[in-house]
């Protein structure tokens, strides 16, 4: 019903309603289908194992079987399962080592946009990602994902800044969105979407020490657009443009986006995100100018039309 609503072709694809492995294979040997999909791996049971679907020893055991079938009659198989809570496979950690490679599809369930990553892929690199939009037609590529991360219009609004993050071999370009607001309260809040929350006390404390900025009365709130995590120290610049931007109500340009480093002496370093920006120039055209650091070479810095901080240091 699903196929035929999405328009897909139905002629070359069977289903079988069926859980037990063994009887499973015998029909796949009568019909010798090029692909397999197993949904999902943990409702699949052996008559031999004397436990129940979804047990540790039936998990381990049935994907040891289809392994076993995949490689001997050279049929291709995907295998269903389910997650835990922290985005790791459920069952017996000896499942990971039996498969090639394990993709995770995820989402917000706000938003109609799908990420999918490699986290184990034995004849390819890991960390790669792909974004998918959710449509009337099914999953759709995004073939531009940095757009789906920037909310800008045109409107020229404090409190927003444009970085890279890196996402397997994909630098995206994503959207830090800062709100700083005199407090009510004793105690100021700080609230971090998509970022890490310690990262962000150091930030305020360097920025207070070295910068000259008091934000001690002032409650921040800083977000992430897009539903990003940001892990990396890269985003330092512009999560601090954004902080001052909110703090001064004075916008940043529309054409600027940063990466750096900032080090707990105030000074400004380069990140392992820089060195794979530079080959994406098509990226860095899209939102404009750079802001780097003075530890970029000079002929790196004119490939990419960037702009360059004066000092490694920030008063």
């Amino acid at each position: 019903m699903r196929a035929h609503r999405l328009g897909l072709p139905t002629a070359n694809l069977n289903m079988l309603s069926e859980t037990s492995i063994e009887q499973i294979c015998l029909i796949a040997e009568e019909e010798q289908p090029k692909l397999m999909v197993i949904d999902s791996i943990q409702v699949m049971h052996m008559a031999d194992i004397q436990s129940s679907p979804g047990s540790v020893a039936q998990v381990r055991e049935t994907a040891a079987y289809l392994t076993r079938f995949a490689k001997t009659r050279g049929v291709a198989i995907v295998m269903v399962g389910h997650v835990t809570k922290d985005g790791s496979l459920a069952g017996p950690k000896v499942l990971e080592h039996c498969i090639d490679c394990s993709v995770l599809l995820d989402g917000d369930a706000d938003s109609r946009f799908r990420t999918l990553r490699s986290h184990k892929n034995r004849f390819g690199a890991v960390n790669e990602l792909g974004v998918f939009a959710m449509t009337e037609q099914g999953l759709r590529e995004v073939s531009n994902p940095s757009a789906i991360f920037l909310s800008r219009g045109d409107e020229v609004t404090s409190g927003s800044s444009v970085m890279v993050v890196w996402e397997g071999t994909r630098p995206l370009l994503v959207e830090i969105q800062a709100l700083v607001d005199h407090s009510m309260m004793a105690n100021p809040r700080r609230v971090a979407v998509g970022l890490e929350q310690n990262r962000l006390a150091i930030l305020l404390a360097v920025l207070h020490r070295h910068g000259g900025l008091q934000m001690s009365d002032q409650d921040v709130f800083v977000n992430v657009v897009g539903g990003v995590k940001v892990t990396e120290t890269s985003a330092d610049l512009a999560l601090l443009l954004a902080m001052v931007s909110s703090l001064r109500d004075r916008p940043l340009p529309q054409d600027l986006w940063c990466l750096a480093k900032w080090g707990w002496q105030a000074r400004f370093v380069r990140c392992r995100a820089g060195r794979s920006v530079f080959p994406r120039r098509r990226n860095t055209a899209f939102v404009g100018r750079l802001c780097l650091p003075p530890t970029y070479r000079k002929s790196r810095r004119k490939e990419c039309r960037c702009s360059v901080l004066k000092s490694s240091q920030m008063r």
